[in-house]
């Protein structure tokens, strides 16, 4: 039982730290492309799910301004 819940809280962990990871690294290339981010840009990123995460990330390829990346 205790092996169970160590594993089990090991793998959210990781999965936090990924999570992190990838806001990390989007906030890292928004601000290398359009500088400065807003508040509330910063918290929203990083208050969003991986899954979320990871379509903005992509975005920013072909995006000319923020609007691009967070509009659906």
């Amino acid at each position: 039982m205790l092996a169970e819940t160590v594993l089990e809280w090991t793998q959210q962990w990781k999965m936090e730290g990924r999570q992190e990871g990838i806001s990390e690294i989007l906030l890292l290339l928004l601000e290398d492309k359009f500088g400065n981010l807003p508040v509330q840009i910063r918290e929203k990123i990083l208050k969003t799910e991986r899954s979320t995460l990871e379509k903005w990330s992509l975005r920013i390829l072909k995006a000319n301004s923020l609007e691009e990346i967070f509009d659906s």
